[in-house]
């Protein structure tokens, strides 16, 4: 006697409908990047020596501390989270 095995249909993954094209880009040309040495900061120039300015970035930092108030129960763990960012 020889048993079949049902195969499941094959289905489409749940991330397919949450993908989108690209946004367009503009290239910004630049011709170098050199550190500025006061500031540690890339700079880009155009062709012409001119500094091409790339936009404001910004930066985070972040802290997390772990609590226990019941040492026998792994349930009543809980933690504190603490971040900046300019």
């Amino acid at each position: 006697m020889t048993a079949s095995v049902a195969l499941p249909a094959p289905t489409r993954p749940w991330g397919v409908g949450r993908l989108a094209p690209y946004p367009t880009t503009i290239r910004q040309p630049h011709a170098t990047v050199a550190i500025d040495p006061t500031t540690q900061l890339g700079v880009f120039r155009d062709r012409a020596g001119q500094v091409v300015e790339m936009g404001k970035h910004g930066t985070s930092s972040g802290t997390e501390t772990s609590t226990t108030t019941n040492s026998d129960s792994k349930n009543d763990q809980g933690h504190d989270q603490d971040s900046s960012q300019d």
